[in-house]
């Protein structure tokens, strides 16, 4: 797969809802960036504290609004399914863009690659019935997809050194979905790489983009035109 990169400063201090309109611009671009033998395109993002929900969730219901707004996190919509998403500078957002318009397929594809590049860093990582990622009892990763004309986006978390507290607070999922889970809490389902001991960001970063740029990627940095459009997109994400 080919790693996107984006030129120099349009790289730093973007807010979330940027990245996920990246997502959209590489689909919609997708034969004009990558070989036509690749399967897709790939890129590896962080963010100020945010709060991303599913398409289809009501908002009231599972985010602590007054909470946010307090500490001046982010809230933002996103254009697939799934459920609400806590990040910060300690979580590793992975975007993957696939020629694959079979999201199922696509999406499997992706759970797999994800897991087998984490267990190749000596972690137990399987893949669960949720399209989460688990090592253990304990979710590291969420995933959701969703398909494009002409391709399918994945999306997931990486939970590396995330701040457990400011997730739990400002998730507020009902009692009901964490029973489905057989968990008390937010906080009780999940874990970071960081109790792994996985200690090293820049090293787990390397790693994820060695591997998915197998078996033949390679990178391709936007220019400063097509961060304009993609500028453009960031603003239909809007709540």
């Amino acid at each position: 797969m080919t790693h996107i990169l984006l030129p120099g400063p349009a790289s730093t201090d973007r807010r979330l809802v940027f990245y996920l309109a990246m997502e959209e611009f590489v689909a919609e671009h997708l034969d004009e960036l990558i070989p036509a033998d690749e399967e897709g395109a790939f890129f590896l993002w962080q963010s100020n504290p945010t709060v991303i929900i599913g398409k289809n969730q009501d908002l009231e219901s599972e985010v602590n609004l007054s909470w946010c707004k307090e500490r001046g996190v982010d809230i933002c919509r996103r254009k697939s399914g799934g459920g609400c998403v806590y990040s910060d500078r300690g979580n590793q957002m992975i975007s993957c863009v696939l020629r694959q318009t079979n999201a199922q397929e696509a999406f499997a594809y992706y759970l797999n690659r994800l897991v087998e590049n984490l267990s190749a860093l000596g972690l137990p990582a399987v893949s669960s019935t949720h399209n989460d990622v688990m090592i253990g009892d304990r979710k590291v990763s969420g995933n959701a997809c969703f398909a494009r004309k002409n391709a399918t986006i994945v999306h997931g978390t990486l939970l590396w050194k995330s701040n457990m507290d400011d997730l739990s607070a400002a998730i507020t999922p009902s009692e009901a979905k964490l029973a489905k889970h057989a968990v008390q809490s937010v906080r009780q389902r999940v874990t970071n790489l960081w109790d792994c001991g996985i200690h090293d960001l820049p090293a787990l970063q390397e790693h994820l983009i060695r591997e998915f740029a197998r078996p033949a990627g390679h990178a391709v940095t936007l220019t400063d035109a097509d961060v304009k459009v993609i500028e453009q997109i960031e603003t239909t994400y809007v709540l």
